[in-house]
């Protein structure tokens, strides 16, 4: 007897490899911690991008693989993420955030430099398609992709980590129109302000709602944090000036 309804293979066959948005304390604390050592190392605020990527692969114990694209800097198993961070003066509470997501030239991906001279919906579909076709492309090599946010408040004591997932969107559920600065924005069928598309740079952001299933952490330090020297960093680790060959060409 024939079956009523197709049998397909389950699509939990390649599970990732933790739940979404549900990370552990102790990944929180391994990233509140890196904030922390930033401050005393650095003496500022300056976490960059970059620094982000790696703590978040470290606080998760994934690989750290810079990429071109920015969807799959950071890599577990079957799953990536692209680690996007921004700064915020009330990371606890703050409801969205707008994340930079890449650079959809127009003239580069289509040979469209004229874009003035087209109808909106016609720009936004094809930036949209950008994002879509890279999106396409970290997905037919992973099985799943997420974005981890990280919303850090000032000097670095206060913060909020937030995942989702790295999704294609369907532009026929936006509309599109060029605002005074002359930036094209798109809105979702609410009419919520969704995307920004710079055409001088191309730059092209995301507004994302931070969930209600956020991490958010605070670090309470001494009122005078330790001063940690090039020279006592140096002399902790035992260094040497021998340790340093000098080959002059």
């Amino acid at each position: 007897m024939s079956r009523e309804t197709p049998r397909i293979k389950r699509a939990d066959k390649y599970p990732p490899p933790f739940k979404l948005k549900t990370f552990s304390a102790n990944t929180i604390r391994r990233i509140a911690e890196e904030l922390l050592l930033t401050r005393i190392v650095r003496e500022n605020d300056d976490f960059t991008g970059t620094d982000w990527e790696r703590a978040f692969a470290a606080a998760i114990g994934a690989e750290w693989k810079p990429s071109n694209v920015g969807l799959d800097d950071v890599v577990l198993g079957t799953c990536c993420w692209g680690a996007k961070s921004v700064k915020s003066t009330r990371p606890l509470t703050q409801s969205a955030v707008r994340l930079i997501s890449g650079r959809n030239s127009l003239d580069y991906s289509f040979e469209v430099s004229n874009v003035r001279e087209l109808p909106p919906e016609e720009v936004g579909t094809k930036v949209l398609d950008i994002w879509n076709e890279r999106v396409s492309q970290v997905r037919a090599k992973y099985r799943h992709a997420r974005t981890a946010v990280l919303v850090k408040g000032p000097g670095l004591l206060s913060g909020v980590v937030f995942e989702f997932e790295t999704d294609l969107f369907d532009p026929t559920q936006y509309t599109w129109q060029w605002n005074s600065n002359k930036n094209l924005v798109g809105f979702d069928l609410s009419n919520s302000h969704k995307f920004t598309w710079q055409p001088h740079g191309s730059q092209f952001t995301v507004v994302e709602t931070i969930p209600a299933t956020r991490h958010g952490f605070t670090i309470r330090v001494p009122d005078e944090l330790p001063k940690l020297s090039r020279e006592a960093l140096l002399s902790q680790i035992g260094y040497k000036p021998e340790w340093i060959e000098i080959k002059n060409s």
